[in-house]
C-alpha cells in the first residue's frame, strides 16, 4: 500500500499537461471506488460529517491534478491526501469548538446495516469512541485512526502525517494507551445495546422512574448538544438520580406529541426522538457492564442532516 512517485518529491503534484480522456476516467473511477473509505477516514478524524464532506471535495480537487502514472497505489495516495486535508480541517474545527455553545458532540450518522456487522468498524465510529478520540491531539487522532482502524503501516502513516516512522510509532503507542484508559471496558454487542435502549425507552414512555434508575449506572453522565439553537443542558449532568429526573421531566412535558424510535446510528442501536412528527433529537448511549454510563443527546439541527439518509462507511 506504499505510494512511490517516480520523483524524489513525494508531495501531491499537479500534472503539467492536460490529462487524456482515459486518465480522467481513471482518476474519477479511483476516487468513486474509494469514496466511502475516504469519508470514513475524514469522519473518524473530525467527528463532523459536514466537514468530512468538505474534506472529500478538497481531496478530489487535489486528486484531479495528480499524474496517475506516478502513483503505484491509488488507495494509499488518496488516503494520504484525505488525512492531510482532515488534519488541516481538524485544527480549524478545534478553534470553532472553543466558542461552541454548550457541549460539542459528534455528528450522528444513520448507518447502513453492514456497518454493524463489522464489529471493529462499528466500535470505532460509535458515539462513545468518537468522544474518546476527541481527547487526542490532531496528530495522535490521525495516527490512531489510520493504524488501529485502517491498519496502515507505519511508513504510510508517516507520509500522511509528515513525521518519521519512529515518531509515528511513539505517537501510536501514546494514543493507544490514552484511548485504552478512556474507552468502554469491553466491546458491547448490538443485542446488549438494543436491550438497554428498549428498557430506557419503555421507562421514559411510561414515566417509570424506578425502571429508568435500574438501567442507568450510578455515575451516568448526560451530555446534550443544542448548538445554541435548541435547548439542551449546557454542562454535563452526572449521577443516576439527577439524569433520570431530568430525562423524565424533559420528555414527559411533550409526552402527547413525542415518539421514540429505534435506529442504527454510528453502527450501534440508538433512539431517534420525533416531536410532532419532526426529527428532534438523536440519543446514543455508552454501555459498561450492561448499564448506561453515557447518554448523548444531539439536538443541534445542523448536525441531524445525515439522519435523513443512510451513510455507507468502509475500512
Amino acid at each position: 500500500m506504499r505510494v512511490t512517485p517516480t520523483s524524489t518529491d513525494e508531495r501531491e503534484k499537479p500534472v503539467t499537461s492536460e490529462p487524456s480522456g482515459r486518465e480522467r476516467d481513471g482518476t474519477t473511477e479511483a476516487f468513486v471506488a474509494h469514496r466511502n473509505l475516504l469519508f470514513t477516514v475524514a469522519y473518524e478524524m473530525l467527528g463532523s460529517a459536514a466537514d468530512a464532506e468538505d474534506v472529500l471535495q478538497e481531496t478530489w480537487l487535489r486528486w484531479a491534478g495528480v499524474d496517475l502514472a506516478e502513483v503505484r497505489d491509488r488507495r494509499a495516495y488518496l488516503v494520504r491526501i484525505t488525512t492531510r486535508q482532515a488534519l488541516n480541517r481538524l485544527r480549524t474545527l478545534g478553534r470553532r469548538k472553543e466558542s461552541y455553545v454548550g457541549s460539542w458532540l459528534p455528528e450522528p450518522l444513520l448507518t447502513t446495516p453492514d456497518v454493524a456487522e463489522d464489529v471493529e468498524l462499528a466500535d470505532s465510529v460509535s458515539m462513545a469512541m468518537m468522544l474518546v478520540l476527541e481527547t487526542l491531539t490532531p496528530t495522535e487522532r490521525a495516527v490512531f485512526v489510520l493504524r488501529e482502524v485502517f491498519d496502515l503501516g507505519y511508513d504510510e502513516i508517516a507520509e500522511a502525517v509528515e513525521k518519521s516512522p519512529a515518531a509515528v510509532r511513539q505517537i501510536a503507542h501514546r494514543a493507544r494507551a490514552h484511548v485504552a484508559a478512556r474507552r468502554p471496558r469491553g466491546v458491547v454487542s448490538a443485542a446488549e445495546s438494543r436491550q438497554a435502549l428498549e428498557a430506557f425507552r419503555r421507562a421514559v414512555e411510561t414515566g417509570d422512574l424506578q425502571g429508568l434508575l435500574d438501567i442507568l449506572s450510578p455515575d451516568v453522565v448526560l451530555l446534550g448538544d443544542g448548538g445554541g439553537v435548541k435547548q439542551a443542558v449546557l454542562r454535563p449532568v452526572t449521577g443516576r438520580d439527577k439524569v433520570a429526573r431530568l430525562v423524565l421531566g424533559g420528555l414527559l412535558k411533550h409526552a402527547a406529541s413525542l415518539s421514540l424510535r429505534p435506529a442504527q446510528v454510528n453502527g450501534y442501536p440508538a433512539l431517534v426522538v420525533h416531536l410532532d412528527g419532526a426529527l428532534d433529537t438523536v440519543v446514543a448511549v455508552r454501555l459498561d457492564e450492561g448499564r448506561i454510563t453515557g447518554l448523548y443527546a444531539v439536538r443541534n439541527p445542523e448536525k441531524l442532516s445525515h439522519m435523513r439518509r443512510e451513510t455507507a462507511l468502509r475500512r
